[in-house]
């Protein structure tokens, strides 16, 4: 079938005015273009369509862009964190250094200082069955000691080594004024045994220096008497803490006993001891046997 259409005047006039519209804005157009002006309009229209064309490209440029900035930003709070512990360790190193430092000197300058003293004294016993006999010469027996003596301390302390012609036991003594204390550890028995500081034997720290520097110059004649003293160890001590820092380092960890003289003890049975010991010593300008017995 053929389709025939048929134009009135009316319709072939408009189709003539539009053309003649279209031909007039596409000579604009181009008078434009070709003088520079609309080129920006132009471009900017085109940008917006090839922007509102490709909003896919758009988004996934602006994810890429947030993720760049956050793996920097990532990165610098990292570089930020290990230069604070970095600083920190080298703080720290600062002042562990200085603990050392400074606790070297405190123990250097102000740890009390103390000295060695050696002294030597001879005795006469009057005991001693060869001292007994009758137009014989007596002899006496050499007691040597070394005293670490701490004035600021109030404290001596006494060590009486393996004697060489004589039947008593090596001890160290301790000597504490502050606490009033006496100890005595028996080097063979492994034993502490402790009384009360007797200061009518005991010379002070300050008199025992005097003591041992008249030893040591030759100027205090060596040869003494003994005084005796007998002890009996009657109970047993099982806590030392209290007796002071310097008789805790002597008897910790040792079984320690108290001390009684056996005249003051009542009623006390003198075929209970099994046995008995010496430790000659001079705590002052004469040598003192103390014999100590336990059952």
């Amino acid at each position: 079938m053929v389709k025939i259409a048929f134009n009135t005047p009316t319709a072939v006039q408009k189709e003539e005015a539009q053309q003649d519209v279209e031909a007039l804005v596409s000579r604009t157009v181009r008078a434009k273009i070709l003088t520079g002006k609309g080129t920006c309009g132009w471009l900017g229209i085109n940008e917006r369509h090839t922007t509102q064309s490709a909003p896919g490209a758009s988004t996934a440029s602006t994810g890429a862009e947030r993720n760049r900035r956050e793996l920097r930003v990532a990165t610098k709070e990292k570089e930020g964190s290990s230069g604070r512990c970095m600083l920190t360790l080298l703080g720290l190193s600062f002042i562990l250094a200085g603990l050392i430092v400074g606790g070297a000197c405190i123990y250097k300058y102000f740890m009390p200082k103390s000295t060695i003293y050696r002294g030597e004294m001879c005795f006469f016993d009057s005991e001693d069955p060869a001292n007994s006999l009758q137009g014989e010469e007596p002899y006496f027996l050499p007691v040597t000691e070394e005293a670490d003596i701490r004035e600021d301390d109030n404290i001596a302390i006494i060590d009486v080594p393996v004697p060489s012609f004589s039947d008593s036991d090596p001890a160290a003594i301790i000597h504490d004024f502050e606490k009033g204390m006496t100890a005595y550890l028996d080097l063979l028995l492994g034993n502490c045994y402790l009384m009360p500081l007797n200061t009518s034997i005991v010379m002070t720290p300050k008199n025992l220096v005097e003591l041992f520097g008249k030893l040591a110059s030759g100027k205090y004649l060596p040869h003494t008497y003994v005084v005796r003293e007998d002890l009996v160890a009657v109970e047993e001590i099982r806590d030392v803490s209290n007796l002071g820092i310097f008789i805790y380092q002597l008897c910790n960890n040792r079984k320690s006993f108290r001390l009684r003289r056996r005249d003051l003890l009542l009623g006390f049975n003198k075929r209970a001891i099994d046995k008995c010991w010496k430790i000659r010593h001079f705590p002052n300008e004469f040598i003192v046997e103390t014999k100590i017995c336990q059952e």
